[in-house]
């Protein structure tokens, strides 16, 4: 839920002179010569893509019976075989793919770099194309260049993580038990926790602690002292026509529109790669994937010269609002497609057919059959494009029109300017929609579980 670029936000704010740690720890000071280095933006981005290898482990160990590590015992083989011989080779593909896919994320990161990596001087494949692109003079040759090569580079690991999961790849769900094997940690249970709190101490306390006490601090130089804290810059977030207020509307407006649109195109996709064959159906799948496999950034220099090219002049919306809504519509359209797939190949096609039988029509069928089924899959869609719209960075960054600013161009602009409490309020803010509507979203899919039970 926390973007890269508002959690490297936080660690900078703890960390650096006279930050957070300094005030309240003094000796804390002796750590800040290697955060602000390689090592430190290697932390926060472990910190940050963690969780995607947690995800990818823990479904696979879910899916593991407990037949498989009882037949195991059986031939004699104790913990430490059973992990060699049996849960590592299942858990290798998950990881392996898990592994390529938050390589494949670094390389694309932009947060990180554009924050933390510019004042350790160290610059990364997105920040040099934003450079080339977006700040004079401008090289449009170099930044394409930079751009095919990271293209190229993303779409090869791509390949290697196919042919992986390919080869490495094992049915583990039959039909025998689908108990899990419960192992008891005991005395390495203390270790455990103690891993766990001090994991999500430095990845979700530190940043969220540092953002949320610098939004509440009257002015930025004084810190921690007594009589510095006010809520003002909230307020000003809600109230009057300030910078602030007008940011965080054209992030609502945009992302509302920019994921009813992806819904409606997503879901169209869905429906046509379902009920497609051969050739159309692979051709149409894997081209809806394409903008979840390139780099964001490459996306964005394809868009910004394809509309800025001069036989699009006439017609051009480049420089416009709705370069951006198109923007984060490429950018998070397979969200869509995915969450409406996973719905539609839950359906019998049984269901159909014993519509057709009582003599229903092909709209008929589809807006009383399919599209109640379904529905669970573009509102999920239509969720994850409106979060991920509204926090985008590097999109609204390099292709938003003169004048306009979004939620997180407020924020690293208030960032980089010295505006701290302004930057880390709208953050917090941001932060707190999208978990708001992430929780409504969860009340409702329970409601309508337990209704339709």
């Amino acid at each position: 839920m926390t973007p890269p670029y508002i959690a490297t936000m936080g660690w900078i704010l703890f960390m650096q002179p006279r930050g957070i740690a300094e005030q309240m720890f003094p000796f804390f000071t002796i750590f800040r010569p290697m955060f602000f280095s390689f090592s430190g933006m290697v932390m926060i981005m472990s910190f940050n893509l963690f969780p995607f290898i947690y995800l990818v482990i823990k479904n696979i160990l879910s899916e593991i019976t407990i037949s498989l590590e009882d037949a195991g015992a059986v031939h004699g083989g104790n913990f430490a075989h059973r992990m060699r011989r049996i849960i590592l080779p299942l858990v290798f593909s998950g990881y392996s793919m898990g592994a390529l896919l938050i390589f494949v994320k670094t390389l694309a990161e932009f947060g990180t770099p554009a924050t933390l990596g510019r004042r350790i001087g160290y610059y990364v494949f997105t920040t040099e194309i934003y450079r080339y692109t977006n700040q004079w003079p401008i090289d449009f040759a170099r930044g394409t260049a930079l751009a095919s090569v990271l293209l190229v580079t993303c779409m090869l690991i791509w390949y290697v993580q196919q042919l992986l999961a390919s080869k490495y790849s094992y049915s583990i769900v039959g039909g025998r038990s689908h108990g899990k094997k419960i192992y008891r940690l005991g005395k390495g249970k203390i270790i455990a926790w103690l891993y766990i709190i001090v994991l999500f101490a430095l990845a979700i306390g530190v940043p969220y602690y540092s953002i949320v006490s610098s939004s509440i601090m009257r002015v930025w130089g004084r810190g921690l002292a007594a009589g510095n804290f006010t809520i003002v810059h909230y307020i000003n977030l809600f109230t009057g026509d300030t910078a602030g207020s007008r940011a965080l509307f054209n992030s609502l407006y945009l992302s509302i529109i920019a994921a009813t649109i992806a819904m409606i195109l997503g879901t169209f996709l869905a429906v046509v790669i379902i009920r497609s064959k051969g050739f159309i159906r692979r051709f149409i799948d894997v081209s809806s994937l394409l903008s979840n496999t390139v780099p964001r950034i490459v996306i964005i220099v394809g868009l910004i010269l394809f509309w800025n090219s001069p036989f699009m002049r006439p017609v051009t919306i480049y420089n416009t609002i709705w370069i951006l809504t198109l923007t984060y519509v490429v950018a998070f359209l397979p969200y869509t497609v995915q969450y409406v797939k996973a719905s539609f190949q839950q359906i019998d096609d049984s269901l159909f057919h014993a519509a057709q039988v009582c003599g229903a029509k092909r709209g008929y069928i589809t807006r009383r059959i399919l599209f109640p089924l379904i529905r669970p899959g573009m509102i999920s869609g239509w969720i994850m494009t409106f979060i991920i719209s509204i926090r985008e960075l590097v999109g609204s960054l390099m292709i938003r029109p003169p004048g306009i600013e979004t939620s997180a161009t407020y924020i690293f602009r208030q960032f980089d300017q010295g505006e701290i409490p302004l930057g880390m309020a709208m953050a917090l803010t941001t932060v707190g929609l999208t978990t708001i509507v992430m929780i409504i979203v969860q009340r409702g899919k329970k409601t309508g579980a337990t209704a339709a039970s």
